[in-house]
C-alpha cells in the first residue's frame, strides 16, 4: 500500500485531527473522523439507502462524520 497524506483540519488540536489518506495504488480513501452518534446512526438506519439493503451496519464497518471543511481534501475521480 503506498498512502499519500491528503488533508487535516486547518488549526486541527492536537488531540482531534480528522485527516483524509489516499492509496495510491487503489485510489481508495482512508479517513479518521468523528464515531457517529448513535442518534446518527438510528437516522442513517430510518433513512435506509435502496429498498431491499440492509440497514444493519456490519462489524467491519462503521459511520463516521465528515466535518464540511474537509471535503476540500477528498479527490476528484481522474476522469474530472
Amino acid at each position: 500500500m503506498a498512502l499519500r497524506f491528503v488533508g487535516i483540519i486547518p488549526n486541527t488540536p492536537d488531540t482531534e485531527s480528522p485527516t483524509i489518506w489516499l492509496d495510491e495504488e487503489t485510489g481508495d480513501l482512508l479517513i479518521q473522523s468523528y464515531k457517529a452518534t448513535e442518534a446518527e446512526v438510528k437516522e442513517c438506519q430510518e433513512v435506509g439507502s435502496i429498498p431491499g439493503h440492509s440497514t444493519a451496519v456490519p462489524d467491519h464497518e462503521t459511520i463516521i462524520r465528515l466535518p464540511k471543511i474537509m471535503l476540500q481534501f477528498i479527490p476528484k475521480p481522474d476522469s474530472e
